[in-house]
């Protein structure tokens, strides 16, 4: 590759890592916001959107946007927020990159002030000059009422989704976490 390419490349994907956090934020600010059609233009029309527990399944952009109506219907206001945020690039395809997003969110879902960290393992591509989401996976941590909070961390069991308490996501799921208590904390038992 020339010094020129290398040039080139390098200023692609700099503004490409902008124009991809502006993505997720957009994400965040449109589920907040409810605002559908800014929430939908986000994802590619064969977009999928998934999560482990499966409580949040969709493929395709019209999927995508029936999910996120029938989740929006039942939730009050909300405030989601961003932090950390992981691009790498394809080099085999300028066009496409993965990316993994920490996030923290304020909800309520059926009347119930509930809290959230989750993480999502993305996969962005560039159509027509702009970045969307091919497919993004969901992953909690924790979602809970916020009366049951303080005590969140005493059990696998911090997703609550329709009343149902269910496994967390991650980080029991994640292969180095078992690997490390496996090697280390059941050892020290």
């Amino acid at each position: 590759m020339s010094e020129l390419e290398q040039l080139k490349r390098s200023v692609d994907r700099l503004e490409s890592r902008f124009a991809i956090s502006e993505l997720v934020t957009a994400y965040a600010v449109a589920c907040d916001e409810h605002d559908m059609p800014r929430l939908t233009g986000l994802f590619t029309v064969d977009a999928v959107f998934d999560s482990p527990s499966g409580a949040m399944v969709a493929h395709g952009r019209d999927a995508i946007e029936a999910m996120f109506i029938e989740l929006f219907k039942v939730r009050g206001p909300a405030f989601h927020w961003t932090h950390d945020h992981n691009v790498q690039f394809d080099d085999a395809d300028a066009d496409r990159a993965t990316g993994l997003v920490l996030s923290h969110a304020e909800t309520c879902p059926a009347e119930v002030v509930s809290l959230a960290a989750m993480r999502y393992n993305d996969e962005y591509r560039r159509e027509n000059g702009r970045w969307h989401f091919a497919h993004r996976t969901i992953n909690f941590l924790y979602y809970v009422p916020v009366t049951e909070f303080a005590g969140v961390f005493k059990s696998p069991n911090r997703l609550s989704i329709r009343g149902q308490r269910m496994p967390a996501d991650y980080p029991e799921t994640l292969a180095c976490w078992r690997e490390f208590h496996a090697r280390h904390v059941a050892t020290s038992k």
